[in-house]
């Protein structure tokens, strides 16, 4: 054997690979930096857990997660086999660029944008057109005529929380002869939904998570909405069981509970409007987001600088080493206490 070869594909030893949001162990910190919702799920969720059958677990779950799938569609008035359940909205990702795209057909999405994107297509050497936003986060009319065989816009988009409308994106889908997909993670603290368009087009994909509006980040749940003709090519390349059998039952009853999603909602919205306006007060930039975190520029010390004094302080903020984020801090919206807390940090360090 060649002492010099390494044991891995080539594209996988040169790649940087995808690094998540860092999770402190510390107990007595302020966590703002995984855009998770600070607020606790349904207690029906609660009451899942602590009644569940044990013979669930003996047994594989149920590969479609029918019971997830018929909560979902009564809530997003669509029928259960336009839903594919999924470990989490990145496993969607992941499904659909395997699905779809090969060296031969690439994927395009408008940048900046999730940094999972390009890593997913790194993994199975797929070409990449990143092609940057327009004026004010809007639509890049390059998008438009791509060789692409998967599109994917993130709407809500990360890491800035702007919003493209239906009406853009529906030009879009009809435009492409290839699947767009709409990665909704963020969509239950957004004024709107791009879920009409599955109905119009039957190469729209819809991604949606339980991670951020349904405060269920540990449990790895999403899933998918898309016609029955894209889920059934996608149920070939999702793995077998690939969610677990807790993780549908809480699922299902977190999805159950509008009311209550509702209203917490609610709550992180308050706090986002709060939080923008405090931040501005202090000489942050902030655009409006629709999402449960800003995206917060300062022009005097640099945001590297303002992260380490926080760190310092065990308050924990997203900084990104990327193009156009260099000197920019992503804060996900915590509980008035939390948030109260960050700000008068960040007036200590920016007086100094």
């Amino acid at each position: 054997m060649d002492m010099k070869m390494g044991f891995f594909r080539n594209n996988i030893e040169n790649m940087a690979g995808y690094v998540p949001g860092f999770q402190p162990k510390e107990l007595d910190i302020i966590k703002l930096n995984t855009n998770e919702n600070p607020y606790p799920p349904s207690p029906h969720v609660l009451n899942v857990l602590r009644n569940l059958d044990l013979e669930r677990l003996r047994r594989y779950p149920d590969p479609a997660g029918t019971e997830f799938r018929q909560a979902a569609g009564r809530v997003n008035d669509i029928p259960a086999e336009y839903i594919m359940c999924c470990n989490g909205g990145d496993e969607l990702l992941s499904i659909a660029v395997r699905s779809f795209c090969d060296k031969n057909r690439p994927l395009a999405y408008p940048t900046p944008t999730y940094s999972l994107y390009p890593v997913l297509a790194q993994l199975d050497e797929v070409p990449v057109m990143e092609i940057p936003f327009g004026q004010g986060y809007s639509l890049p009319k390059e998008l438009f005529n791509t060789p692409a065989a998967l599109t994917i816009v993130c709407n809500p988009n990360a890491p800035n929380g702007s919003l493209i409308s239906a009406g853009d994106l529906a030009a879009l889908a009809a435009s492409l002869k290839s699947v767009l997909l709409i990665d909704e993670a963020y969509v239950d603290f957004s004024p709107c939904t791009c879920i009409d368009l599955v109905r119009q087009f039957d190469n729209v994909i819809i991604l949606r998570s339980m991670s951020k509006g349904y405060s269920l980040a540990g449990l790895r749940f999403g899933y998918a909405i898309a016609n029955p003709s894209l889920i059934e090519g996608m149920w070939k390349v999702k793995d077998s069981y690939n969610a677990d059998a807790i993780a549908i039952a809480a699922a299902t009853a977190a999805i159950s509970d509008q009311d209550y999603v509702k209203a917490n909602v609610k709550k992180v919205i308050d706090q986002r409007n709060v939080l923008t306006e405090a931040l501005i007060a202090l000489g942050f930039k902030v655009p409006q987001s629709h999402a449960n975190f800003v995206l917060a520029q300062f022009n005097g010390p640099t945001a590297q600088h303002i992260y380490d004094q926080l760190v310092a302080r065990h308050i924990y903020v997203r900084y990104f080493k990327l193009p156009g984020l260099e000197n920019k801090l992503r804060i996900s919206v915590g509980t008035p206490d939390q948030n109260a807390r960050l700000l008068s940090a960040l007036k200590e360090i920016l007086a100094r």
